[in-house]
This record gives C-alpha cells, sequence and structure tokens, in this order.
C-alpha cells in the first residue's frame, strides 16, 4: 500500500485476522468440545451461568481438642521412660492437668516437654503439672489450618473438574467458593465435608481381653469397621505410615474385590511400609480413613514396591471420590457449611441479555456520534472499534478467562472510552491540516504527535486496572481482567488500526483533503 510501511500493514492484518478466528467459539459455540480450537472460548462466571454457591467455615476448635491430645500422650510417653506413674487427667478448653505419683522426676520431665513445645506455659504444683496452650500458640495453630484447608479444598475442587471455581478466603477462619455450572452440589459438599485422613495402623489380635472390655491398653486404639460399627479392632495408636506419603491415587479394579483404590507413597512411605509389612507377615493392618477401618487385610507377603491397593465393597463413584480425597491430601480439620446458595442459569441468560443489550445501545450511541463528527473519519473509527470487540472476546476466550456481570460491564465501559484516542488523533489532523497542503503528510503528523498522549491516558488506566487485579477480589477482579484487556486493544486499533484504514481509504479513493 501506497505511503504504508508493509510491516505495519501485515501486523495489523494478521492481529484483526487472528481475533475474528479465535472469537468464533466464545460467540458461536455454547456447547463443550473435545476441539482445542472450540475449547478456546470464554467461560461464564456464577452469575451468569448459574452454579453454586458455598461459605465454609473451618472447625478449628477440633484442632485445639487433637493438640492437648498431643500432648497428653507426649507427656505419658516421656513419663514411662523415666518410670514415673501418672494418676490422673483432666483436660479443659486450653489447658490440660496432670496428677503424678511423685514429684521426683517432674522438672526433667518439663524440661524434655519443653524441648518440642516452645509456646506453651508449663507450671508445677507439689505433683501436679498444669499446661497451658498461650493465644500464640493457639493462633500460630489456627492460622496454620486455614491456609492449609483452603490450599486441600483448591485440590479437590481442581480434582473433581469443575472449571473456573472461585476460592478465597473469607474472614478468619471461613472459605469461599463460587461454583459456575455446578450440576451436581451434593457431590461436592461431600468431598468438601470429609477430612480423609489416612493412616496404616498394625492390628493387635491377640488382646482380646482388652478388645472384650473395649478398654484399649496404653498406646493401642479401638476403632469401629466403617460397613459394621459392631466390629471393633484393637490397633496400634501410632500410625505405621500416614496418607502425608501418598504421591498418588487412583480408582482401579481387582477382579476379585471389585472397585479398589490403588496408590503409590513417595520414597519415605515406601519405606515405612516395606519395613511394617516385612515385620508383619500373616497379621493384619487395617487402613483407617477419618477414624473408622474401611479394610483390614492379612500381610500376606511384604510389600516392598511403595505401591498397593485398597478395596472396601466401593461403587465406581465413591472409589473415584477416595482417589481424589486422598491425591488433595487430608484436611487438617472439618469443614462446616455456614452458608449454600444457588444462582440459576435463567438468571445468567437474563444478565447476559441485559449486557448485550447496553453493550449494544452503547456502541450504536457511540458509532452515531462518530459519523455525525467526523465523517468518513467517524465510519472508520467506528470498524476500529468493531475490531476492538473481536480482540476483546478472543483474547478472553484463548486466556481461558470467566466473564462476570461486572466483567461485562467493563467491556461496555471499554466501549465508551476506545473512541477517545481516535478523537484526539482527529483533532490533531485538524491541526495539522491547516498548517500544511499534503493530506497524507497532516495524518501522518496527527498520529505521531497524538501518540504521546494516548500512551498517557491509556498506561494510567491500565496502571489503575492491574491495582485492582492485584488487591481486589470476585467481582473486581472480573472488572479489571476486561478493562486492561480493552485498554490494550483500544491502544492497538486506534494507533495502528485507525492509521491502517485511513491510508488504504485515501489509497482508493484518491483523496487529496481532508474533510473533519
Amino acid at each position: 500500500m501506497k505511503n504504508y510501511p508493509l510491516w505495519k500493514a501485515t501486523l495489523v492484518i494478521l492481529v484483526i485476522s487472528l481475533a475474528i478466528i479465535f472469537s468464533l467459539p466464545s460467540l458461536l459455540y455454547k456447547e463443550n468440545s473435545n476441539n482445542w480450537f472450540f475449547d478456546n472460548k470464554i467461560n461464564l462466571g456464577l452469575d451468569l451461568q448459574g452454579g453454586s454457591y458455598l461459605l465454609l467455615e473451618v472447625q478449628t476448635e477440633v484442632l485445639m481438642q487433637e493438640e492437648l491430645n498431643n500432648i497428653s500422650d507426649s507427656i505419658q510417653l516421656i513419663a514411662r521412660g523415666l518410670q514415673t506413674n501418672i494418676i490422673n487427667i483432666i483436660s479443659e478448653e486450653d489447658e490440660i492437668q496432670l496428677r503424678f505419683s511423685n514429684n521426683d522426676k517432674l522438672e526433667e520431665i518439663r524440661e524434655k516437654f519443653k524441648n518440642n513445645y516452645r509456646n506453651v506455659n508449663v507450671s508445677i504444683n507439689n505433683n501436679t503439672m498444669k499446661i497451658v496452650i498461650n493465644e500464640i500458640f493457639k493462633k500460630n495453630i489456627k492460622e496454620s489450618a486455614i491456609k492449609q484447608s483452603l490450599e486441600i479444598v483448591r485440590k479437590r475442587i481442581d480434582e473433581s473438574g469443575t472449571k473456573e471455581p472461585l476460592i478465597q478466603r473469607s474472614g478468619k477462619k471461613r472459605i469461599l467458593l463460587q461454583l459456575p455450572g455446578i450440576k451436581d452440589p451434593e457431590r461436592i459438599k461431600e468431598l468438601l465435608g470429609t477430612t480423609a485422613k489416612l493412616t496404616f495402623h498394625m492390628i493387635d489380635d491377640d488382646d482380646t481381653i482388652s478388645l472384650k472390655a473395649n478398654r484399649a491398653p496404653f498406646g493401642k486404639i479401638i476403632v469401629a469397621d466403617f460397613y459394621n460399627p459392631e466390629i471393633k479392632y484393637l490397633v496400634e495408636k501410632k500410625s505405621r505410615v500416614g496418607g502425608e506419603n501418598l504421591v498418588d491415587a487412583k480408582a482401579s479394579f481387582d477382579p476379585q474385590e471389585g472397585h479398589a483404590v490403588s496408590f503409590r507413597f513417595d520414597t519415605t512411605g515406601a519405606q515405612k511400609f516395606g519395613k511394617a509389612t516385612s515385620e508383619n507377615v500373616g497379621k493384619r493392618f487395617a487402613v483407617i480413613l477419618d477414624g473408622v477401618v474401611i479394610t483390614a487385610p492379612v500381610i500376606n507377603t511384604a510389600i516392598t514396591g511403595g505401591s498397593g491397593i485398597i478395596t472396601g465393597n466401593f461403587t465406581s463413584q465413591e472409589a473415584a471420590d477416595l482417589s481424589v480425597l486422598l491425591r488433595a491430601g487430608a484436611l487438617p480439620a472439618p469443614l462446616s457449611i455456614i452458608e449454600e446458595r444457588s444462582v440459576g442459569p435463567g438468571l445468567g441468560a437474563d444478565s447476559i441479555a441485559a449486557g448485550k443489550i447496553a453493550a449494544i445501545i452503547g456502541m450504536i450511541c457511540v458509532c452515531i456520534f462518530m459519523i455525525l463528527i467526523y465523517g468518513v473519519f467517524g465510519l472508520l473509527a467506528n470498524l476500529s472499534l468493531l475490531a476492538n470487540l473481536f480482540i476483546i472476546v478472543s483474547l478472553l476466550g484463548t486466556i481461558g478467562a470467566t466473564l462476570t456481570l461486572p466483567g461485562i460491564a467493563g467491556i461496555v465501559l471499554t466501549i465508551g472510552i476506545a473512541v477517545d484516542a481516535n478523537v484526539l488523533v482527529f483533532e490533531r489532523i485538524k491541526e495539522e491540516a491547516n498548517k500544511t497542503t499534503s493530506a497524507l503528510e497532516a495524518v501522518k503528523n496527527g498520529f505521531d504527535k497524538a501518540l504521546s498522549t494516548i500512551l498517557d491516558a491509556n498506561i494510567t488506566t491500565l496502571i489503575a486496572a492491574l491495582l485492582l487485579f492485584v488487591f481486589g477480589s470476585g467481582p473486581i477482579k472480573g472488572f479489571s481482567i476486561t478493562l486492561s484487556l480493552g485498554v490494550l486493544a483500544s491502544m492497538f486499533t486506534s494507533i495502528m488500526f485507525t492509521n491502517f484504514l485511513i491510508y488504504l481509504w485515501f489509497n482508493f479513493s484518491n483523496k487529496k483533503e481532508i474533510n473533519l
């Protein structure tokens, strides 16, 4: 094209063509597809396509009781090593009192205990030791539990196949979930409501007296069977290997037992599991999930490969869900659902329709204004605005962004401000046309002199949008994403595409003067 660089023309044509092509999946195809191209489309948020809204609360109170139990076990272990008897143990809300048979070795017990627990207060009065959990200790435990729960919830939701969920912390101990397009919220609630703490323990089949008396000796616990609570097992309290050593778990099928879950340990877990099975061939071990025995097989041979199978009369869905839970890891504390809401797709359809109407009305008004004020140049600016929308839609689809109602507002706002740069350019061209006799020279000078102003205005807007994305959440982020992409698209279309269209018009029309 005459008087226009070839590389610029090639770049503009390539970008606009790609924008139109990659907009097609979002504009034309609604159903999911296995084709990678058709999958590059905009995901609709909870407010547009419906879904589930859940507000979860981490039950941190359970953590305090577990910590008191751990402290009690630690003291008992130290006392047994020093051959000191404990007569009585009283556990309260945030403290535990232990009464010993004598106070000869209480100072030594306290010193050994303090090596493991530094942020607790330990006092001795005669033959009684009082341990109080201070606020710093409780705060650290709760904060760690919240962060760990948030990460595990995110893993479980991602493993379940939910697209573009919103998962974020809300308040001191709550987690907010927005799950667009969820058709089976009950299954998600079951996944989130299961702690999924998996441990492997050896079973004591010899001590039948303690089991019949329902009183476990020191170092042992009595655990019920998952499928028949009347069946009890006397197992070692300390696990031989835990779920934290699992690196993979997936649903499988056993020819004899049916649906099962195959698992694989890391190096440490494989060593522990191999040692436990090698030393206890012919004995039973219990697979305990959330405090109940789901299976108790006999160790026929040492398992040193670091992998195995969990069976337990599972259905196909139960095996798949259990594998998801094990891969994601165990929750440090139970989660309770504080608030649950369902958003119907009808409301989303109304929002989309309203957004379309607003965008169309805004675009029509802008187009009419530009044509009335700038004539043919205004028409070219409108084509640039249309290209701007194609670029935004294609970018949203390519990056897999989630479009929400505030996001639609960002697109509508972009339509209003996208022509600002063209207005600046046209006004500059007017000024240059009065100074020079060549129309093409006036166009070139107008774009060159307006460039700095356009960059200043758009970069400051872009900075504000990026700050909204970094510090905002939920709807604010949706708005900032569409606004940021809109600013970038408008900078390209106003500086490059409008310039290309004007030169193209001059080449085909053979005009020698500018009418603005």
